[in-house]
Parts: C-alpha cells; structure tokens; sequence
C-alpha cells in the first residue's frame, strides 16, 4: 500500500513546465502591480507634497516614459547573452522603487524612485516574456494568461494603495513593496532550474530563420492603434458614460468594470482562437468587430452603450498576447528585442493619444473624441498583408 501510494503521488503533482507557467504569471501580475501603483499613488502625493498638475505629469513620466523606452534595450541586451536574473531583479526594483516613493519629501527622490520602479518594470518584461513562452511550450492558451496576469496585476493596485496609504500614510509605502520582494525570491527557487536549461539551449542553438523586420514593424504600427484605442476609450469612458446617460459617477464606474470584464474575457479567448485559426485571422476579425462596437458606444443612445463597451473591450483585447507571440516570431534571433518592443514601447506609445484626445474634446466634445477612435481600428487591418510566419499556408 505505501509502495503505490508513493508511485501515484508524482501524479497529483504540477509538472515543472506548468509549475513555471503560474509562477511566471503571478509574478508579471506582481511586477505590473507597480505600474498601476504610480497613478494610484499620484493624488496622495500631490496632496501631501503640494505638487502641481505639471510635476504629477513628471512622476507619471519617470515610470511610463522611461519604462518603455527602456523596455527595447533590455531586450536587445538580453537578446546578446540571456539574463534570467532580470525576471526576479526588475520585480524587485519595481517594488523597492515604489516602497520609497513616500518616504522623501524632496520632489527629486520621489521622482528617483519612481524611476528606478520604472527601470525594474523595463528590466523584467523582455525576459519574463521569453521565459513564458519557453514554458508555454508555444501554447497561445498560456500566453493569453500570461498577458491577462499583467493586466490583473495593473488593475489591483488601485485597490491596494489606499488600503496602505490611507491607513498608514505615505510613510507606509515601503509595504507596498512586500508583494515584489516575496515573489522575487519565489521565483529565484522556483526558476533556477528551468533558466539555466534556457540558457545552455540557447547558447548551443543558432539562428533558425531570418528575422522579419518589415512585418514586425507593421506590427508594432498596429499595436500602437490597439493601445490608442485601448487608452483613448479606458481614460474618458467613466466621464462620457455619465454625461451620455446622464447619470453620476457610479455609471461610470459601471462602464469601466464593463470595460475591464471584456478585456480579461477578450485576452482569454483570443488564445484559444489562436489555437484553432491562424493568428492573423483572429486579428483580423477582432479589429472588424471593433468598429460596430465603438459606433455604438459613441453614436448609439440610452445603456446600449454598455453593450458596446464589453463589445468593443472584447475586440481589441482578443489579440493582445497575439502580438507577443507574433512579434517573437516575427524576431526568432531577437525574442528580447521583440518582447520589449511588443510590451513596452509600442504598447505605452499608444498613451499618447489620451492627452490628444483631452485636447481635441476641450476644443470640440468629448464625444466627436471618441468619434476619431473609429480610424484606429481601420490602421489595426493592416493585418491583412500580414502572415502567420508559422503557418505555411
């Protein structure tokens, strides 16, 4: 009876690749914790240091600017020699950055720390991804969570912030930090082996096909238009969902929990469509779809709005772990590279387009804004030229 119970036991076990899979997934919802925190954090120090709209902007910009600037040169370093080390080092800096976020009253610190979350952030994301998709085994089903897990990650920390700081003050932020450091030395143990497996492979294997430039640059453009989309709608959907029904704030908020269910659900189900079409169909057809659903959001009245909101949500996140994968493999010499760019700089770009659109709402509407979104997702069909670099037909 011991003997089988101690052959049977192995079975109930997660196998090492999938045990990889989920720590490389709570981890990226750790690490992505820290980019939502910065937003989250903004208010309070403003209040508690008296900083103006302008230096707001700045710390906003030490972390989202630099993180994705730097995204792409992490991942050019690690494309060189691979450097597993980064995944735990870049979540903690993202932690520790945040931690000492409100312990200086000196505008300079706060902006330091903030900017060495930023780097963290930068520095874990070209690797993290590598290694997801070398666990996944090329499963798009273990990508896709490994893309919603960032997500997850964003969304949570304004959750978490005024659970920290409004109890404790800024004072308390070195807390925040915990999560990162905990998860980092996880992920140490946990990962050890599988790098450094990774890392021989890599070292004995060569090139296997020729990088593909031109579509991975086509394919950034469109990643820019997703995440125009993605930030134009998310960053005035609350306000313009109360103005449109005229109702209070709750609506809005309504309309962003609305916003946010599509996402998660829209980032699932595009790895399993990927499992079955071609990923540039599945791209093709999301960013079809996404044109109805913006209409109705914006030119259709009463709360069918809502219907267009978890439509379009649904639209433009089904291929959000698509682009990962594509621009891997777009870049099979340069996985680094093409992660960096894929989830750093072409991704945080697209912010660009909420400040524009505030500017053109204040000279216009907020709805005749929202109107000019209807064009991105006609860039995003660009896919049409595209093909599946593993398909042969």
């Amino acid at each position: 009876m011991v003997a089988g119970v101690t052959e049977s036991a192995p079975a109930t076990r997660l196998s090492p690749g999938t045990r990889s899979r989920w720590i490389l997934c709570v981890g990226h919802a750790v690490d992505d914790l820290y980019q939502g925190a910065v937003p989250a954090l903004i208010p309070y120090l403003a209040l508690a240091r008296h900083f103006d709209y302008t230096a707001a902007a700045g710390i906003t910009m030490a972390a989202t600017l630099l993180s994705s600037l730097f995204q792409p040169l992490f991942g050019i370093l690690t494309d060189r020699r691979p450097l597993p080390r980064l995944i735990p080092i870049g979540m903690s800096l993202a932690g520790l950055g945040i931690g000492a976020s409100g312990l200086s009253e000196s505008y300079l610190m706060t902006w330091l720390a903030v900017a060495v979350s930023g780097l963290g952030v930068a520095a874990y994301h070209p690797e993290a991804a590598r290694a997801a998709r070398a666990a996944s085994g090329g499963s798009h089903i273990a990508m896709s969570w490994f893309s919603l897990s960032g997500s997850l990650g964003f969304v949570a920390a304004p959750l978490l912030v005024p659970v920290v700081v409004e109890r404790a003050g800024l004072g308390a932020t070195p807390l925040l930090s915990v999560p990162a450091v905990l998860m980092a030395a996880v992920t140490v143990a946990a990962l050890r082996p599988s790098a450094a497996a990774a890392s021989t492979s890599s070292a004995t294997a060569g090139p296997t096909t020729v990088d593909q430039w031109g579509p991975f640059l086509r394919l950034a453009a469109i990643i820019v238009a997703r995440s125009s989309m993605m930030f134009g709608l998310g960053g005035f959907l609350a306000l313009f969902a109360a103005q449109r029904l005229s109702a209070g704030p709750r609506t809005g908020e309504a309309a962003l929990l609305a916003f946010y269910a599509g996402f998660a659900i829209g980032t699932l189900w595009g790895g399993r469509l990927a499992e079955r079409y071609s990923r540039i169909t599945v791209m093709r057809l999301s960013y079809l779809a996404a044109i109805p659903g913006l209409a109705i959001i914006v030119f259709v009245p009463g709360h069918l709005l809502f219907v267009g909101v978890v439509w379009t949500a649904l639209a433009i996140n089904v291929p959000f772990s698509l682009h990962v994968t594509l621009g891997q493999d777009f870049l099979p010499n340069r996985v680094g590279t093409a992660s960096g760019v894929t989830l750093g700089l072409a991704t945080t770009v697209g912010g660009i387009a909420t400040p524009l659109l505030g500017v053109l709402a204040d000279r216009t509407s907020l709805r005749t804004a929202l109107t000019v979104l209807l064009v991105l997702p006609l860039v995003a069909l660009c896919t049409i030229g595209l093909r599946d670099p593993l398909r042969k037909t």
